[in-house]
Formats: C-alpha cells, sequence, structure tokens
C-alpha cells in the first residue's frame, strides 16, 4: 500500500482509531473511476471495543435530563446545518451523485434531526389518578441501552439519520456501520456529534463488512439492530438478530411502480417519472422502476418517457450541469447492463439504450445512461429483479384493476404511485395496493420525517418503521408504575385473593 493512500479510520470513544495492518477496502470516485483512499475493516474485536464503549457511555447518557438531550440535539442540528455543504461533497465524490441531489439527502435527513428535538414531548408518558382507592398508576417509556444501524451507499448521511438522532434522543448510545463504499460522511458526522457536546462513546462509527455485520448481530451488548439494504440481506440480519434476543426493523429491496392511466396528464406524469426513475442513477429504495400504463396511456407515455430519458444531462456529480452522475461501483454498472442486456434477449423493447455510455473527460468513470425498456413483462429478469440503476420497464395492462393486482402480485411492497384525474380511482388504488407508502400524482411518496418510512412484504423484516413516531417506539420500552402510599397508622388491606380496583 503506498504510503500517501488515505485511510478512513472508526471513531470510536470520541476519536479516531483503526488495528495496525487492518484489511481495508478501496473507495472509488465513481466519476472518474480513481481510488480516492482505503477504508479499515473492522474485526470482530474491534467491534466488540466500540460496543463496549457505547456500553459503558450508556451508564450516564441513559440518565442525561430530557433538557440536556434536547439541546445537544439543537446544537447537532445546527451544526449539520452550517455544513451542509460539505456533507454533500463528501456524498457526491463517493457515491457519485449530483451535489443537489446530495443537498436534499442531506436537508431531508436534517428534518430528522429536528423531530428528533423534540424528545420531551414525544416521551411523554401517561399516568392515572384513583385507579383504586389510595393507588395511581403511569407508565414512562425508558432506553434500550447499545443500538447498531447497518446502512447503505445510496444514502451515507440521510439513512443513518433516520436512526441515529432518534436512538440518541431516547437515550440510547450508537454503533453505526455504514456502508463501507462511502464512509467519509459518517466520520465527519461523528466529529459534529463531538462539537455539539454529545459525550465520547454515545456516537460510534465503525466500517467494515461481513465480518463486522455478525460481530453487531452477535454481540450480547447490543439490544436492537436497524438495517435498510437488498431484502436477502435483511432477511438474514432478521434472523440473525432476532435469534440473539434483539428487536430489529431491517428495510429490504423495492421494485416500485407507477400507475399511469389514460386520463393522466402525460406531460407532467412523464417529467415526475423521468425524475423519479433516472435521479440518483436510480439507486434510490423508492426509485421507480417499473410503469404500469393502462389502456390508451401507453403509446404516448412511451414516447413522452422516452423523449425526456434521451434528453437527460448525465455526467460527474460536481458538474453544475448534470443532471444524473454515476452508479457507484464498476460491478453496479457491470450488474445494471447486463440487465438491460437480458431484458431484450427476453422479448423487451429497448426504446432508450443506456449501455456504454462514455462522458468526455471521464472515460474510465462508472456510467450507465437512462434506459427505457417498453414491452416488459412479469416473467423477465428486469422486471423481477432490483436493478438499482437507471433502468425504467414499462408494462402494459387493460384496467386500473389489473394494474392493482399487478403491484400486489409483486414480492416488494415499498413504494408506489398513481398518476390520473380521477378521484374515484385514486381512492379505490390507495385501498386497494398492499404497499406500504403511497403516491397520488406523486412518485416518490416519502414521509416526512414526523411519520415513519417503511414498507410492506419483503421490503420490511420487523413489525416497526423507521423515524417518526414509530422509530421512538422501536428504541424505547415501556414501565408502567403502580403506586400507593398508606398512612402508617392504617390498616393492611393484603389479601389471597387476586387483586382488582374498589
Amino acid at each position: 500500500m503506498a504510503a500517501s493512500t488515505a485511510i478512513i479510520e472508526h471513531w470510536v470513544g470520541g476519536k479516531r482509531t483503526s488495528e495496525p495492518d487492518c484489511r481495508t477496502s478501496p473507495v472509488f470516485d465513481p466519476a472518474t473511476g480513481a481510488e480516492r483512499g482505503r477504508v479499515s475493516l473492522a474485526s470482530a474485536a474491534e467491534v466488540a471495543a466500540a460496543v463496549r464503549t457505547a456500553d459503558l457511555a450508556f451508564e450516564t447518557w441513559s440518565q442525561a435530563s430530557l433538557s440536556t438531550r434536547s439541546k445537544t440535539l439543537f446544537a447537532f442540528r445546527e451544526l449539520v446545518n452550517s455544513h451542509l455543504d460539505e456533507l454533500a461533497e463528501l456524498i457526491t465524490d463517493e457515491h457519485g451523485k449530483v451535489l443537489s441531489d446530495a443537498r436534499g439527502e442531506v436537508q431531508r435527513g436534517l428534518e430528522v434531526v429536528e423531530f428528533a428535538c423534540g424528545i420531551p414531548q414525544l416521551l411523554k408518558g401517561d399516568y392515572s389518578d384513583q385507579v383504586s382507592t389510595g393507588i395511581d398508576s403511569f407508565s414512562f417509556r425508558e432506553p434500550l441501552g447499545v443500538v447498531a444501524g447497518i446502512t447503505p451507499f445510496n444514502f451515507p448521511v440521510m439513512v443513518p439519520m433516520w436512526m441515529h438522532p432518534v436512538a440518541i434522543a431516547c437515550g440510547n448510545t450508537f454503533v453505526l456501520k455504514p456502508s463501507e463504499r462511502d464512509p467519509s460522511a459518517s466520520m465527519l458526522v461523528a466529529e459534529l456529534w463531538q462539537r455539539a457536546g454529545l459525550p465520547d462513546g454515545v456516537f460510534n462509527v465503525v466500517h467494515g463488512d461481513k465480518e463486522a455485520v455478525d460481530a453487531l448481530l452477535e454481540s450480547p451488548d447490543v439490544a436492537a439492530v436497524s438495517f435498510v439494504g437488498s431484502t436477502p440481506v435483511a432477511r438474514y440480519i432478521h434472523e440473525r438478530a432476532t435469534a440473539t434476543g434483539k428487536r430489529v426493523q431491517a428495510l429490504g429491496g423495492a421494485k416500485n411502480h407507477a400507475i399511469v392511466l389514460p386520463d393522466a396528464d402525460l406531460d407532467f406524469a412523464s417529467d415526475h417519472l423521468v425524475a423519479a426513475a433516472f435521479g440518483s442513477a436510480g439507486e434510490r429504495c423508492m426509485a421507480i422502476s417499473a410503469t404500469i400504463a393502462v389502456g390508451a396511456a401507453g403509446d404516448a407515455l412511451v414516447r413522452a418517457v422516452t423523449d425526456k430519458a434521451q434528453a437527460v444531462k448525465v455526467g460527474p456529480g460536481r458538474d453544475a450541469a448534470s443532471e444524473m452522475g454515476p452508479v457507484i461501483t464498476q460491478a453496479s454498472m457491470d450488474r445494471i447492463e447486463s440487465l438491460i442486456g437480458s431484458g431484450a434477449e427476453q422479448g423487451a423493447r429497448l426504446a432508450v439504450d443506456g449501455r456504454g455510455l462514455r462522458v468526455e473527460g471521464h472515460p474510465d468513470g462508472f456510467f450507465v445512461g437512462p434506459t427505457v425498456l417498453d414491452e416488459v413483462t412479469v416473467d423477465m429478469d428486469v422486471y423481477r429483479e432490483e436493478i438499482f440503476g437507471p433502468v425504467l420497464s414499462v408494462l402494459r395492462v387493460d384496467t386500473v384493476e389489473d394494474a392493482i393486482a399487478m403491484v400486489n402480485a409483486n414480492p416488494y411492497g415499498n413504494g408506489t404511485a398513481i398518476f390520473t384525474s380521477s378521484g374515484d380511482a385514486a381512492r379505490r388504488f390507495q385501498r386497494g395496493v398492499k404497499v406500504g407508502m403511497i403516491g397520488i400524482n406523486v412518485p416518490i411518496p416519502v414521509p416526512m420525517a414526523y411519520y415513519s418510512f417503511g414498507g410492506w412484504k419483503d421490503s420490511l423484516f420487523g413489525d416497526k418503521h423507521v423515524h417518526g413516531p414509530e422509530g421512538i417506539s422501536f428504541y424505547t420500552r415501556a414501565k408502567v408504575v403502580t403506586s400507593r402510599w398508606p398512612e402508617r397508622s392504617g390498616g393492611s388491606d393484603a389479601s389471597y385473593h387476586f387483586p382488582t380496583a374498589k
């Protein structure tokens, strides 16, 4: 390894750390294909040390007043806001998305921090006076302990912020295992937490691969695990972590459909479909990857989407003229192009082919152009697999009932949308689809921070969605207290029968 190669270390106990001669993994600039540095991959022993550090910090942080926690969250919010551009640049340089998209990601994460700033209100319990003569009953919620977040490459700031601000506000301590593909933003976030006054050890970052993940899943001192990623890994994490008694919220993959009815404004719908399919190079769990054209909408919709897909400006994320950047790695590019090819081989019509795109001045970048496949059927690989790239498949059905049935037959249930001017059709759709997040003339129905994010079916393992009210519930557990203060001179009313109110 060259002496000048930048090493991205872990953050444990308020400082950067890594073992000498540790395993590392390359971190690329997707726009150029060049290696930016290498990230340390934590051993099981390093993960255990981070968990121990977080466990020790829990003893004091869990007892911190709501006022102290709220003040720390407010300070963190101000620091994230003042470093928004710096965070966005780190995202762009390691993920590849355009800067405006990266700024939007940080802003949406910031909204969860703002939600968590209201923790004194969010943790209010209940009180019932005089449930029986001289007896009161009340409840409150307590933190769990050390909780872990295992997060994906596509939103290196926003998705972790779905987790750690809420968990920390509730009094837990946190160990983050971000994606090793774009790790640098997490290190800046750790520094901002420290500058906000968060005690060392409350927020920790360990980079790594499966060894680090398994160490978190097996640790007896980790009380809960939050995950966002692919469905096979989500299922694995849910099974392994619940087997060791942990709470788990594991968000899996997606195949998000947008239904377009003949009465829709096709210019409006096609604008939003193109943005939702190709924004962030399609590397969003809420990207629209399948459009179901109903009846007579098909031909006109495909023409409009084709024209607009061909006009998308693809280039490096730092270029202000770029509307879409590269995908994350060479392996991702190869996989996406292979699926495009399989779609054509299996009978789909390539209306726009994004394979082999070359961006001037960036011959080694990981670029795939916007791709539109028409006449796709549900048995094709390009439909069955989560592509996670800039590929829009168009399927055709006769009625809105057929479209709803197609959505429901798909194993994923993350997000879906309908474009229509019919309130009746929209209402049938929103009540009929078995999907967690629904848009009506809104292509990416990502809820605000004060609602919880999550899908159904193979898009979620566990019963709690992330952030919002369900996030508060996930990171705390309830205590119910029944109390009485008898007078010393009073007699005892103890009895061997089961207690009842009187």
